[in-house]
């Protein structure tokens, strides 16, 4: 409310002495920085009263710099007189559902008003020698009252909780933009847009900031320059958890209508954790049009925590650990990866959960072009692979077909052999197409009892050889063309359809056929303590399947070889072992304990099969009989048959079994 529509209502009533009532609708009222619409003004003073009622409506309240845009407000108050040329009036005002405190001053040097709700309180002064000039000071404001002028830049934003102290300048010059400045300090701020991609959480800082409103076609300009002190944010899978030591923000921007918003500078200083220099630029739905940044971190031990946890945590390595310095900067255009850098200093990565993956010391460079060349390498001075260290690599890369790709193959020693990149080929995510990534690996020598000693396995011994001239990474999956070959048990175990979901994320999932060839059972189960069975193995394990390393699925056959030379016998303590494994039962021409006679037995085959599904084994052998089958066929003297009498056994109660006896817990006893 004006100066100049009071002085109208007194002037009215100075005109009619005796009047108790004045009443005046009002199709607009011109505001400096907004109107007021369908004003409805009703005065009740009686003569010789010392103050009257003043009663306002209006329809509409607008804004436009602002964002203001209110319906149907309602204030009674009772006008007197302040001072000899003053005038007050205080009362309540009603918005909507919503009530307030509204008061209103005004003498010969300006107009005052303030309007309470709660603790909250803003007041607003515009003196008469400035009159384009209106002053707002703020005390623990519900943050939400800002909404109609966070709306005006940003209006998919909305705020839901926090307090604003400070003062706010609206300078509404006739001539020239709306100028919007101050400083406020910001308590518990608590936002989120409209399709919850974007939210934050107990901010609190304080900023200076200055909004200058132009009419099309000159761009609004902004500029933001404060430090904030802890609280949360949200942007899609980025979470950062501020420190409660400060961070400086310094954004300038401009916005053109029907446009969206461009940033030239931001700035964003975290002490030695992380500083980010650079340029971005949004469309009018928020859409990333240009991102170009510089970082430098001395310190990265709390990055992970402050700003990498969400999108690690998506990855399944939400316990990676971090150390050293880096420095990269980043450049997205047209919403692909135009170029980034990586300057690692002596930078260690550890997945300390799981202990997975370590790479210690990495340094030198790793540049990612999509236009001109540009080369580089990068060099770790050790590592750890599942808990299995590896020696120290140095890999040359080329850039600048939208891929990074070794110029050279890499040998990287490992378990008493090497690992072999014959090629990699790595393209960066790029609009909605995620990373992928192609690489030749050979496999030289590993000492497969190292491997099974890492694992946890039997003490097997041998080699682990093999080439896979193509693996292809996308979408969270690995797969493998190629195969590998096992030198175990004087045998050989070849591994073919190898493929890998999630490989270092959540429930990692392994997928593979295996074929088993002239295994020395002699020598395979005496590691497991199963007794002696002498002879050659062979068979299949096809469709294998673990999640999260545990065995879910298989289709296995596997028998011994009748063609091979070596002597058939198995022992008394393998027939138990095999008895109690799978339900078995074996018979003999000899009755009685008569059995217990002979030491080990002839045989002319053994064959076991099981297809896993769904935690049941369905098992097989040789050959059926009914409801049972043939497990081990005997030859010569005594003849010793061993029959499996049920063909469906709970998976958990097999593998209880089979541990059972590979540590040595099952006693012979002849039945």
């Amino acid at each position: 409310m004006t100066r100049a529509f009071f002085l109208l209502c007194l002037m009215a009533l100075a005109g009619h002495a005796h009047a108790r009532t004045l009443e005046a609708d009002i199709a607009k009222i011109a505001l400096p920085i907004g109107t007021l619409e369908r004003v409805h003004v009703q005065l009740d003073w009686p003569a010789d009263a010392p103050q009257g009622t003043l009663r306002l409506q209006t329809a509409r309240l607008r804004a436009p710099g602002l964002g203001v845009d209110a319906r149907n407000l309602a204030w009674t108050c009772p006008l007197q007189r302040t001072t000899a040329h003053g005038w007050g009036c205080e009362g309540t005002l009603h918005a909507g559902r919503q009530t307030f405190r509204l008061g209103i001053a005004f003498d010969e040097a300006g107009l005052s008003g303030t309007l309470q709700q709660g603790r909250g309180t803003m007041r607003v002064d515009r003196g008469t020698a400035t009159p384009d000039l209106t002053r707002i000071d703020l005390t623990r404001v519900p943050i939400a009252w800002a909404q109609s002028l966070l709306s005006k830049a940003w209006a998919d934003a909305r705020l839901q909780g926090g307090t604003l102290d400070g003062r706010v300048d609206v300078a509404a010059p006739a001539q020239g933009p709306l100028r919007i400045g101050g400083r406020l300090t910001a308590a518990g701020a608590k936002l989120e847009t409209v399709d919850a991609t974007i939210a934050a959480d107990n901010l609190a800082g304080t900023f200076d900031f200055d909004y200058r409103i132009f009419d099309a076609p000159r761009p609004s300009l902004l500029t933001l320059d404060g430090t904030l002190r802890g609280g949360e944010f949200l942007a899609g899978t980025a979470y950062i958890a501020l420190p409660s030591t400060p961070v400086r923000l310094s954004i300038t921007g401009e916005s053109r209508e029907g446009a969206g918003w461009s940033l030239p500078s931001i700035a964003w200083t975290d002490g030695e954790v992380l500083t980010v220099r650079g340029r971005a630029a949004f469309a009018e739905d928020a859409t990333l049009r240009l991102l170009d940044v510089q970082a430098h971190s001395g310190d990265l031990a709390p990055v992970r925590d402050r700003y990498l946890s969400g999108p690690l945590g998506t990855a399944g390595l939400s316990d990676l650990t971090l150390a050293g310095a880096l420095d990269a900067r980043l450049h997205i255009e047209g919403g692909q990866v135009q170029a980034f850098s990586v300057v690692p200093h002596g930078v260690d990565i550890e997945d300390g959960g799981a202990h997975r993956f370590a790479f210690l010391g990495l340094d030198g460079d790793l540049r990612y072009s999509r236009t001109s060349p540009v080369e580089s390498t990068l060099t770790w001075r050790e590592g750890a692979l599942w808990e299995m260290p590896f020696a120290q690599a140095r890999l040359p890369m080329r850039s600048g077909d939208g891929a990074i790709s070794l110029t050279d193959a890499v040998s990287v020693p490992f378990l008493g052999g090497a690992l072999r990149f014959e090629n990699m080929t790595l393209r960066p995510p790029s609009g909605e197409q995620g990373a992928d990534a192609v690489f030749g690996l050979g496999v030289e020598h590993l000492d497969v009892g190292k491997l099974a000693t890492t694992f946890g396995w039997p003490a097997f011994r041998g080699e682990l050889t093999g080439r896979l001239p193509r693996a292809h990474y996308a979408n969270e999956r690995l797969d493998f063309e190629g195969g590998l070959s096992m030198a175990v048990f004087d045998g050989r175990v070849d591994v073919s359809q190898l493929s890998m979901e999630r490989p270092f994320g959540v429930a990692p999932t392994l997928a593979a056929d295996l074929a088993v060839e002239d295994l020395d059972l002699l020598a395979l189960t005496e590691v497991f303590d199963f007794g002696s069975i002498s002879g050659r193995l062979d068979g299949r394990i096809d469709a294998l399947r673990l999640v999260d390393w545990t065995v879910t699925a298989f289709d296995a056959d596997l028998h011994t070889d009748p063609t091979h030379t070596t002597r058939q016998r198995i022992s008394q303590r393998a027939v138990q072992s095999i008895s109690s494994v799978g339900d078995s039962s074996f018979v003999s021409t000899l009755q009685g304990k008569a059995i217990a006679l002979f030491d080990d037995f002839g045989y002319k085959r053994i064959g076991i099969g099981c297809t896993l599904s769904n935690e049941v084994c369905a098992m097989r052998g040789l050959r059926s009989a009914g409801d049972s089958f043939t497990i081990v066929e005997g030859a010569g003297l005594p003849r010793l048959t061993v029959v499996g009498i049920h063909d469906n056994v709970d998976w958990p109660t097999l593998v209880e079994r089979l541990t059972a006896v590979a540590g040595g817990e099952v006693t012979p006893e002849v039945r």
